[in-house]
């Protein structure tokens, strides 16, 4: 079943999406075991993307041939179990993060590529900083040594209004065309899970999270 749905979902994107542009399936790993992330890697996972720090860390190691991600929300005291770990930290949605991470990177005498975590539909019960304070945010964190922004990460509303999402994405597609502009290392815009990464690959997605699509329901 992971083997079908892996291929399935890539035969699907290997067009790309509507810019032309390749696009990267992370696996979302919550709750899945090393063996089933395993078979997932092997049937044609490229990038694989864990939530939580714990399962992070119980995990690490006990698969290959896959670059690591980080998708959750990331408190600060847990950020020393990732630097140097993950190629992307997805979910940077504060200044302190950011900071933070920097501050761990330089320790280790590395650089850290983390995407910006948007707020895209302003809901009170998720992170992330609001779509009109993404430049900004860029700018600033992009200053910081030790840490480089490569984009943007989103987490859409649960809504079946797909003229609404359309613009949440379009303005997402937006801000990282204009971060673009300015930085050559910014490549990835994350955006699109289970249940809606069709509709984002329409609006410029480049990279989705999928999970229950390839590994079924937990």
């Amino acid at each position: 079943m992971i083997e079908e749905n892996v291929k399935n979902i890539l035969d699907e994107i290997a067009g790309g999406n509507a810019f032309g542009e390749k696009v990267i399936l992370v696996a979302a790993t919550k709750t899945r075991t090393a063996e089933e992330i395993q078979r997932a890697i092997d049937a044609g996972i490229s990038d694989v993307g864990e939530n939580r720090v714990q399962e992070f860390c119980q995990k690490h190691g006990r698969f290959s041939g896959a670059r690591e991600h980080f998708i959750g929300r990331l408190q600060l005291n847990k950020v020393k179990y990732l630097v140097g770990k993950v190629s992307l930290i997805q979910s940077v949605d504060r200044f302190e993060l950011a900071e933070e991470i920097a501050r761990r990177a330089a320790l280790l005498g590395i650089v850290q590529e983390v995407l910006i975590e948007i707020n895209a539909g302003r809901e009170e019960t998720k992170g992330g900083f609001l779509p009109e304070e993404g430049m900004e945010a860029f700018r600033r964190i992009s200053k910081i040594a030790g840490i480089r922004p490569a984009g943007f990460m989103a987490m859409l509303p649960a809504t079946q209004d797909e003229a609404l999402l359309g613009r949440l994405c379009d303005g997402m597609r937006a801000l990282f065309d204009g971060a673009r502009k300015e930085a050559a290392h910014v490549r990835y815009l994350s955006m699109g899970m289970s249940g809606d990464w069709k509709l984002c690959l329409g609006h410029g997605a480049n990279m989705i999270r999928l999970g229950t699509a390839i590994f079924g329901k937990r």
